[in-house]
């Protein structure tokens, strides 16, 4: 039994729930996933990605689980395979409105309203969803369960850390190069001294009242 256990923890079979609804005759499955949650500026960004029944891309797994030259080979990878995907997003006016989870899922809730998606079922990370008459499955710890929202999280995470990363250029302060938003000893230290930006979130706690200059 510890046998075969560890022998799918290295080989999990990660459509398993792709091919029970292919098999079911659903043939447009998106997956949905969203990265930048616990981040103190900038988006939350949602992917949604819709692969050819039978596809099988073994490489793909959770994005924290990849190097960044994993995460960008894959992501233009899962572009040219993909039949469908789309990136969507909640500014940091959009979270601080609505709190970071609503934020998380209207950003996913955009992929599915897409003109040209036509999803007929959806698989989506986490606990929580409601969207339309599409029907859905949560997947908790889904980006290491299921290659469709592996690949939505990888599309994700590689276009928000390409955003924080420019946004660096103009805002040198908090180490977006790295942290690419997130709390971190050096952005705090940013915050503190230069104030908040336009991108940061402001129902988030952010130790400052302090206001960038020349926004």
């Amino acid at each position: 039994m510890n046998k075969l256990a560890n022998k799918n923890e290295k080989n999990p079979d990660r459509i398993r729930f792709e091919r029970m609804l292919w098999d079911e005759g659903f043939c447009r499955i998106m997956g949905l996933d969203e990265v930048g949650r616990g981040c103190l500026a900038g988006p939350v960004v949602a992917g949604g990605v819709i692969f050819e029944p039978g596809t099988n891309i073994k490489e793909i797994k959770d994005s924290k689980k990849l190097s960044l030259e994993e995460r960008k080979s894959l992501s233009q990878l899962i572009k040219e395979k993909a039949v469908y995907w789309t990136l969507q997003w909640c500014s940091p006016k959009e979270i601080d409105q609505w709190n970071i989870l609503q934020a998380s899922l209207k950003a996913m809730t955009r992929c599915t309203e897409e003109s040209d998606a036509n999803p007929d079922f959806l698989l989506v990370d986490g606990n929580k969803f409601s969207t339309g008459l599409c029907p859905h499955k949560c997947l908790v710890k889904g980006d290491d369960r299921s290659m469709s929202i592996a690949a939505a999280s990888i599309i994700a995470k590689v276009y928000r850390d390409n955003w924080m990363i420019k946004l660096h250029d103009e805002y040198p302060y908090y180490g977006w190069q790295t942290n690419v938003g997130y709390p971190t000893a050096e952005h705090y230290e940013g915050l503190k001294e230069y104030g908040q930006t336009k991108h940061h979130r402001q129902s988030f706690s952010l130790k400052t009242d302090k206001i960038f200059d020349n926004q």
